[in-house]
């Protein structure tokens, strides 16, 4: 046996040692835990990632942060997960709207709506619209994230104390969940926060960063807060050229909540889902498609496909079984036209 001695080795071959070692103690861990092979990998560098915020001297502020982070992150996971497949809508807006305010009565109105139609209602918790859109859902429909805020900002009574509120320390983890868990989302008027996040939700699905999902604006009867939003984003943005005029399409605006709801509805008629496969795009379908649309929809969308589409009966082979029974429609997409892929959706829905 070889003994080897601090001294005769380098400091970098004696860091590659003690990692090899500390991976070697992790694996033991997961085998202990049972880790399954598939979240074996990711479980790992999730302990490595931890374990490396010691070795680069990470300020305590630091660690306070990643571990309250990791630790929300965690806990929403856990929350949502019962409800995985039902479908959901995130309803943003002011918590400063009185209760008896006709946006307020929207809000109420379109919650209750969309539980009719078995969906559920995600709002980030506070009161004013976010409070009369739990109010129009019921709790039992309803999630509720909040913000722990400086100043006092508790939960709308229809939520609080539910197992469905989540309570946040960091904006940036309660709006991924916002827009994560969201399979629609519906803004009424609102401040700072709500023009942030309207705003972030379009970028996000522009870039490919979150998945389409219908968005609407929501106004009160006659109202012009988004109609005067939309003649800002069409004069200052789409004229400058900062955003192309496909982007318009993103997005609904409207008055009406039946209007809202039917929209959203609609999304959903034809299309189902989708996820990327290697360098394609498999859209999920409620139903076969006839083929002329096929054939349509590469002739349409030639300018963000790279060959033809072509229909599939069930799931690809690296879905692993997802909505196995759906037929599929498989799209070399570009990854960079989202805007003209919401329009390609609304056109497979008109089937």
């Amino acid at each position: 046996m070889t003994w080897v001695y601090a001294g005769d080795v380098s400091p970098e071959r004696r860091y590659q040692l003690q990692n090899a070692e500390a991976n070697q103690q992790i694996d033991a861990l997961l085998e202990r835990l049972r880790v399954p092979g598939d979240s074996w990998r990711l479980e790992s560098e999730l302990v490595t990632t931890a374990l490396k915020l010691f070795e680069d001297h990470a300020t305590i502020g630091e660690l306070k942060i990643s571990n309250s982070a990791l630790k929300e992150l965690r806990y929403g996971f856990k929350v949502f997960a019962p409800y995985r497949g039902l479908p959901k809508v995130t309803v943003f807006g002011s918590a400063r709207t009185p209760t008896d305010h006709s946006v307020s009565d929207q809000a109420r109105r379109f919650g209750r709506r969309m539980v009719e139609a078995e969906w559920m209602v995600i709002t980030g918790a506070g009161s004013g619209v976010m409070g009369a859109a739990q109010e129009g859902a019921g709790r039992e429909r309803s999630f509720g994230l909040n913000i722990r805020l400086p100043f006092d900002q508790d939960a709308n009574p229809w939520i609080a104390d539910d197992p469905k509120l989540i309570s946040f320390k960091y904006f940036f983890t309660r709006k991924l969940f916002l827009v994560r868990e969201a399979w629609a989302m519906a803004f009424f008027p609102g401040g700072f926060g709500t023009g942030d996040e309207v705003f972030e939700s379009l970028t996000l699905i522009q870039t490919g960063k979150a998945e389409i999902v219908p968005v609407v604006l929501v106004d009160a009867p006659g109202g012009q807060y988004w109609s005067r939003w939309l003649e800002f984003v069409k004069g200052q943005m789409v004229e400058t050229g900062m955003i192309s005029p496909d982007d318009l399409t993103l997005f609904r605006v409207t008055d009406r909540v039946e209007e809202a709801a039917e929209e959203i509805q609609r999304f959903y008629h034809v299309f189902h889902s989708y996820r990327f496969v290697g360098d394609n795009l498999a859209v999920r379908l409620r139903r076969e498609l006839p083929a002329a649309m096929v054939a349509e929809i590469s002739l349409r969308f030639s300018d963000i496909l790279k060959g033809p589409a072509e229909q599939m009966p069930r799931a690809l082979d690296a879905e692993r079984g997802e909505f196995e029974e759906l037929p599929r429609l498989l799209l070399p997409f570009n990854r960079s036209g989202f805007s003209r892929l919401r329009q390609l959706i609304d056109f497979l829905n008109s089937a």
